[in-house]
């Protein structure tokens, strides 16, 4: 069975596909994104499509602890889906997990371009996986009055 070259699939799935969210921006300007998964910028483009590149990396949360799961396609797996993706959970502090997404995605060729903006999309998720310490909470000196003083 021979493979569709992404060009082809994008030119068919760049205007309609299920995942694609069309909202108005400034003035008429209308701005694409899309849903898909593999996109790590979420817009509807064919440099950080999901659908169209063979090559395509993800970065999502593993669960509610600070882990992130970063998952890549594997090119020559194309016709069996079952075994296309290859994930690895990362469970290290920010700064190994950033370096293992910079090695995995740029420094081994996988898909350099795509470098910054999966460190964008691991900073971003680890952010969001970080939960405020509950504690006593501050209280603001400016606004307390001390009673029986005249």
């Amino acid at each position: 069975m021979a493979t569709v070259p992404g060009s082809l699939v994008w030119e068919i799935v760049k205007k309609n596909n299920s995942f694609l969210v069309k909202e108005f921006g400034n003035g008429t300007q209308m701005v694409q994104f899309s849903k898909e998964s593999n996109n790590l910028y979420n817009l509807n483009s064919f440099k950080y499509s999901g659908l169209a590149d063979k090559k395509t990396v993800s970065v999502q949360p593993a669960g509610k602890d600070l882990s992130v799961v970063l998952s890549t396609t594997k090119s020559k797996k194309q016709n069996q889906p079952g075994k296309m993706v290859h994930k690895s959970v990362m469970n290290k502090d920010f700064r190994r997990m950033a370096k293992a997404v910079s090695n995995q995605v740029g420094d081994n060729h996988y898909r350099p371009d795509l470098k910054n903006a999966a460190l964008a999309r691991l900073s971003a998720v680890y952010k969001s996986l970080k939960v405020s310490k509950s504690g006593a909470k501050k209280r603001n000196r400016q606004n307390v009055r001390i009673r029986g003083r005249k």
